[in-house]
């Protein structure tokens, strides 16, 4: 029961939400002669989102009973899943969701979140395993 997940940087969704920007901004220019330095210190902020759908960074992540292995487009890593004692799944505020492995040798391992596949799936994998899982909601600490 391996589980894998590719995840792209590029999103329809990204892609969308950049061109609904770019032409209320070109909007705003033309009927309310919005002035054009707001205009581009506004756009500034969607150059992290441009640049991603841009570049379409791959990240993978692939759970055996062998190996776990993630990789992003700065770093990546593999361990045995014996080594994981329990896994915790934190809910944020804004609804993602941080995963966070206890190994057996008392540290704490974060997975990267542009490679982490659905929790769903990923907590049922684990579990499949046999190792423990962790539900916290909303949690501001930790």
């Amino acid at each position: 029961m391996p589980l894998t997940h590719i995840r792209y940087g590029r999103s329809r969704a990204a892609v969308g939400i950049l061109l609904v920007i770019y032409v209320t901004l070109l909007t705003l220019i033309v009927t309310i002669d919005l002035n054009l330095f707001i205009a581009a210190f506004l756009a500034l902020f969607t150059l992290p989102a441009l640049w991603e759908a841009w570049s379409n960074p791959i990240s993978t992540f692939e759970l055996t009973s062998e190996q776990m292995q993630w990789a992003t487009a700065r770093l990546s890593d593999s361990m045995p899943p014996a080594l994981i004692l329990r896994a915790r799944f934190d809910t944020r505020l804004d609804l993602s969701v941080r995963v966070t492995l206890f190994l057996k040798d008392n540290r704490k391992l974060r997975l990267p979140h542009a490679c982490t596949p659905p929790h769903e799936a990923l907590e049922e994998a684990l579990r499949g395993l046999g190792i423990k899982t962790e539900r916290h909601h909303f949690s501001l600490i930790g």
